[in-house]
């Protein structure tokens, strides 16, 4: 038999024993409720995390399963009924492209041309696809000089010699071919249906033909369709049917791209051609064809950017640009503050220097891109900046890119879909309406891209804009363009989509846009209405939006800058892959713009 002392012992073991399985069992159910409180707050602070943040003045479009935003209301819900049916980008973007050439006459187009910047989910590739305008085989490199060799715009600007062999059909048809699900018909119902039986006419359209109405008049065929009896302008809310557009249109459908550039609606801009002094012949539509290019590739900051390559000045521009502010802290300076601007406009110039002499269509000529876009260009570009003064542009010249060898009514709208394909589309018939010609009997505005070629060295286009020799007329070239279509990746995903129209203006809207987001850390309402800034070299002026502030200007009148405050510049259409949402904005400057998601 134990003795007492052992028993009390034993008692001891025992109690104290439970006593700790008991705390073990109250740790387990501690831990089990801590981890489930874990789980439960994870949950709840995922979903009370405010998308909208209270700091911000504006806000973006929110959705979780695809994203459209365009210029034009008509075209941003057609081309989201698209996704909502299950088709892909490349399908909403070719149906947005053919809507708005009968709801954004004045820069969406049939008659134009463009360029289309793909990122492709299944394959994680990037394409661009070049469907820009080419001058006719007849073309001549004096061709708009007058009789004293000087540039006569009437000529290069409103006359059958300005319009370019169109590539707006052929480019999107490609687009959808290849990377698209739907047919051409499904891609051209919404087209037909508004050219058809019509739309009211928004304020922004109304105001437009006020102010193209004397070029209109040139055209029989184009005041028929945009002005009642007597040249009056539809008012505001009366309803615009263009049959002859809906007749073409339904010709493509039916036929294909051989309609346009084959077919019945060749025969009608050619015989126009013929009796007004144009150049474009049948051969000249029958042998366009759109280029599937490499886009260029640049970094900022660790995000890669992802745009177009020539005949597109843009993507070149837009890279070079972001190497040089890359060496500075452009974050620490602030977002417009007097310093940062002053950087961005010396960077500005240098890169448009360098486009006066070195851009040009690389089925022609050499474009030194790799040392355009190379970093230790960019590096040896940035000494030159003098961090507290201007540089004249008089003392800036165009720079040694080859040294380097390393490895203004256009339209522009963007997309997104649930699969992770994105579409970045900037278009374009040059002018407002082009050259505001309509080809007769087909409804279609004809472009007036030839005076976007260097119609006399060192002598200005329409944007004030110099080419060179790079540049110069020649038959079935691609004229050199600023449009800028842009995709952004993040961590190998799709992160941001933008452009804009603006002419020479595009490619520092587009650069603005993605210093905002990246540098900024603005959300993508806020960084398309900040205040926007553009340098171009020369004429040696510092163009600023309304609203820059006060005392900023006054600092950088103090640097030496040129200050012009200047309308508002571009409309980019923008969305951003944040985490599982859709975020997007339309640019506020031009009126009837939208975006919208499901």
């Amino acid at each position: 038999m134990p003795n007492n002392q052992e028993v009390n012992y034993q008692t001891f073991i025992k109690k104290t024993f439970s006593k700790i399985l008991l705390l073990v069992r109250q740790y387990k159910i501690v831990i089990s409720i801590l981890l489930c409180l874990s789980i439960i707050t994870s949950s709840v602070l995922a979903q009370d995390v405010p998308i909208y943040s209270d700091k911000d003045i504006f806000h973006p479009v929110i959705s979780y399963h695809g994203m459209v935003s365009t210029q034009e209301s008509y075209a941003t819900k057609a081309g989201l009924v698209v996704l909502k049916e299950g088709g892909n980008a490349v399908d909403a973007a070719v149906t947005i492209g053919f809507t708005m050439a009968v709801t954004l006459p004045e820069a969406g187009n049939i008659g134009g041309g463009g360029f289309m910047l793909a990122h492709l989910a299944k394959d994680n590739q990037t394409v661009a696809i070049d469907y820009r305008e080419k001058a006719p085989k007849a073309a001549t490199r004096d061709m708009f000089l007058d009789e004293n060799g000087e540039v006569d715009p009437k000529k290069s600007r409103y006359s059958y010699l300005a319009v370019g062999v169109p590539g707006t059909v052929a480019g999107l048809a490609l687009a959808l071919e290849k990377y698209g699900t739907i047919s051409l018909e499904r891609a051209l119902k919404p087209a037909i249906e508004l050219a058809e039986n019509g739309f009211p006419l928004s304020e922004y359209l109304h105001n437009s033909l006020i102010v193209a109405k004397e070029q209109m008049q040139a055209s029989p065929p184009s005041m028929n369709i945009f002005y009642k009896p007597g040249g009056v302008p539809y008012e505001v809310g009366e309803i615009l049917v263009q049959k002859d557009l809906a007749k073409s249109l339904r010709l493509i459908a039916k036929e294909g791209i051989q309609a346009f550039y084959q077919g019945a609606i060749a025969d009608s801009i050619v015989a126009d051609m013929a009796a007004n002094g144009g150049l474009i012949t049948k051969k000249d539509l029958a042998a366009y064809q759109p280029v599937i290019r490499e886009p260029i590739r640049g970094t900022y900051r660790g995000y890669e950017i992802y745009s177009m390559p020539p005949p597109s000045s843009g993507g070149i521009h837009l890279v070079q640009m972001l190497n040089i502010l890359e060496g500075f802290p452009i974050a620490e300076l602030g977002h417009n503050t007097a310093q940062t601007l002053h950087l961005m406009t010396e960077s500005m110039k240098l890169a448009y220097a360098d486009r006066s002499k070195f851009l040009g269509d690389t089925d022609f000529v050499t474009v030194p891109i790799r040392g355009l876009i190379s970093k230790s260009y960019a590096t040896e570009l940035r000494s030159k900046i003098n961090l507290a003064k201007a540089t004249p542009s008089q003392e800036i010249a165009p720079g040694n890119p080859n040294n380097f060898n390393e490895s203004n009514n256009t339209t522009h709208y963007s997309v997104m879909d649930k699969d992770g394909n994105v579409v970045s589309n900037t278009y374009t018939l040059n002018f407002s309406f082009g050259s505001r010609l309509t080809a007769t009997g087909t409804g279609i505005l004809l472009n007036n891209e030839m005076d976007d070629f260097a119609a006399k060295l060192g002598v200005p286009n329409a944007f004030g804009l110099i080419g060179g020799e790079l540049n110069a007329i020649e038959p079935e070239k691609r004229m050199l363009s600023s449009m800028t279509p842009t995709i952004v990746i993040k961590e190998n995903q799709p992160y941001l989509v933008t452009g804009s129209p603006g002419g020479g203006r595009i490619i520092t809207a587009v650069l603005q846009v993605i210093i905002n987001v990246i540098d900024h850390k603005m959300n993508i309402a806020e960084a398309t209405n900040a205040v926007r800034i553009h340098h171009q070299w020369l004429p040696d002026v510092l163009l600023v939006e309304q609203g820059l502030n006060g005392d900023t200007i006054r600092l950088l009148t103090e640097k030496g800058h040129q200050i012009s405050v200047q309308d508002a510049m571009g409309s980019t259409q923008s969305i951003m892959r944040v985490a599982d949402s859709f975020q997007g904005a339309s640019d506020p400057r031009r009126t009837g713009a939208l975006t919208l998601g499901y």
